[in-house]
């Protein structure tokens, strides 16, 4: 028998995930805030805007009422944007047991108070327990997943033997999860890494080469650790999937949002324009005003993260930006 778990949030990436967990043979109910949406997709089971072409298996539930989506799950999957967290946290409160175990996907930092997903959730759920709660990270496509191309992620939790059922609970044979007990670095190179994947973009819609995006890639990855250590990362976490892994294929890949935000924003086009002109969310834009302040409340050095939000929220011109990058004082290549 599997488990009983709640997906909250039908994006494209819960939509992947509920398929990913039903296919498991788990009981699965899909939460969609939106009635319309949840509405739409109870009759048709596929999303157009937001993962065409997939539809949801028919025994997975779908519902629009959030405590039918968690009543008796003995799991609640958290695949809202970051931002959105709290909210959603705020709405649990009141409807999981001590036993819930809680499995987040948003890979950002909450504004204004610096939070990491897992902090979110133990600071906004009375029944939450640090040693319940888990973040799953790394290079996984929403589109590709659930097309069942081959991917590996990496599974966080303080408590290693629950990380363990988390990683039985999501693998098969086209989704391998790895585990770690450094949540602190698996959650920040998720969501820091969003904002270098819009550089990347930013890269791109000027028409710059390989050799720019490659070395934004590696200094990319270098600020990354930075922030990472001084909060207590391991920097062998941050050489792996939800680091080096998740950066490169977010800042190559024809599906990466926040590479997609970047491009428009290299050939020359608004933020608000952009923003308003999208279906789904680039969790870098909120995540680069949250890695901007941190960079100054920790004092770390982060000269990408500084230059794109300067770009986004200071209308710096992308070409300014990068001569700005190239012309710093010459240093040591080390991420320290």
């Amino acid at each position: 028998m599997g488990k009983k778990i709640a997906v909250l949030g039908a994006g494209s990436w819960g939509i992947a995930i509920a398929g990913l967990l039903r296919a498991n043979e788990h009981q699965v109910t899909l939460w969609e805030f939106n009635k319309a949406d949840c509405d739409a997709l109870l009759k048709n089971r596929i999303h157009h805007d937001k993962l065409p072409g997939v539809k949801i298996d028919e025994d997975v539930l779908i519902t629009n009422i959030v405590n039918e989506a968690v009543a008796g799950s003995e799991y609640v999957v958290l695949a809202v944007p970051a931002q959105k967290v709290r909210d959603v946290c705020n709405a649990l409160n009141s409807l999981i047991s001590t036993k819930t175990c809680f499995v987040n996907l948003a890979k950002g930092v909450e504004m204004g108070t610096l939070l990491r997903m897992s902090e979110v959730i133990e600071a906004n759920i009375e029944m939450a327990d640090i040693d319940r709660i888990a973040t799953l990270s790394g290079p996984s496509h929403a589109e590709e997943v659930a097309a069942g191309i081959p991917t590996s992620v990496v599974a966080a939790s303080v408590n290693d033997k629950f990380v363990e059922d988390i990683q039985r609970i999501f693998s098969n044979k086209t989704f391998r999860v790895y585990r770690s007990i450094d949540l602190t670095g698996v959650e920040l190179g998720g969501s820091l890494k969003n904002v270098i994947a819009i550089a990347s973009g930013i890269l791109q819609g000027m028409g710059l080469g390989d050799n720019t995006t490659g070395a934004l890639i590696t200094r990319g990855l270098a600020e990354i650790t930075r922030m990472g250590v001084k909060l207590g990362a391991d920097p062998e976490t941050l050489a792996g999937l939800s680091g080096i892994g998740d950066l490169i294929t977010t800042c190559i890949s024809r599906h990466s949002r926040n590479r997609y935000v970047g491009d428009r924003i290299g050939r020359g086009e608004k933020l608000k324009d952009i923003l308003n002109s999208m279906v789904m969310v680039a969790e870098g834009v909120d995540t680069c005003r949250s890695a901007y302040e941190m960079s100054r409340k920790y004092d770390v050095e982060m000269p990408i993260t500084d230059e794109v939000y300067k770009v986004l929220f200071e209308d710096k011109s992308p070409k300014e930006a990068v001569v700005d990058l190239m012309t710093r004082p010459l240093k040591d290549e080390v991420w320290r």
